[in-house]
């Protein structure tokens, strides 16, 4: 998937603005255990996390298109708005369809422990002084392979 790194400091203050202020649009692909209902558009959850055994809640909003599925398996494009620690696998995990092989956010544990995570970091959009970047990072062998056997 694509991973984006600043050349220096101040690209990656840059981008790091553009991150906070919603200005790059991340793609993401997904194969999902069980099948995702087709009305659902988007994701929002308040997510909870724990630090220095105190509480703490965050706003979660990701939108989702349903691009292929079956009973056993849902793939799907997912676009988060907002930017948390796991938000995609928490969410998918929220509406009883956990990532394929995610070991720490499953629900049925089907192929968790010898499965990759079928998460991919799919496209990055965003504009620097009226220049468009666009960039997608087509998914592996084994992401193809797992589509075509299982969906």
């Amino acid at each position: 998937g694509l991973l984006m790194i600043a050349k220096n400091r101040e690209y990656a203050q840059l981008l790091t603005s553009l991150f906070r202020l919603r200005k790059i649009h991340k793609t993401y692909l997904a194969i999902s255990n069980g099948s995702i209902d087709n009305s659902i558009k988007n994701l929002k959850d308040e997510l909870i996390y724990y630090e220095n055994k105190k509480k703490f809640s965050q706003s979660a909003f990701t939108n989702i298109k349903i691009l292929k599925k079956n009973e056993k398996y849902t793939l799907s494009e997912l676009n988060p708005i907002t930017g948390r620690k796991h938000q995609l696998r928490k969410q998918l995990f929220n509406i009883g369809n956990s990532v394929v092989g995610d070991a720490k956010y499953n629900i049925t544990k089907r192929n968790s422990s010898k499965q990759r995570l079928m998460l991919h970091a799919y496209k990055l959009k965003f504009k620097i002084n009226d220049i468009k970047y666009n960039f997608k990072a087509p998914y592996d062998k084994s992401f193809e392979e797992f589509i075509k056997k299982n969906i």
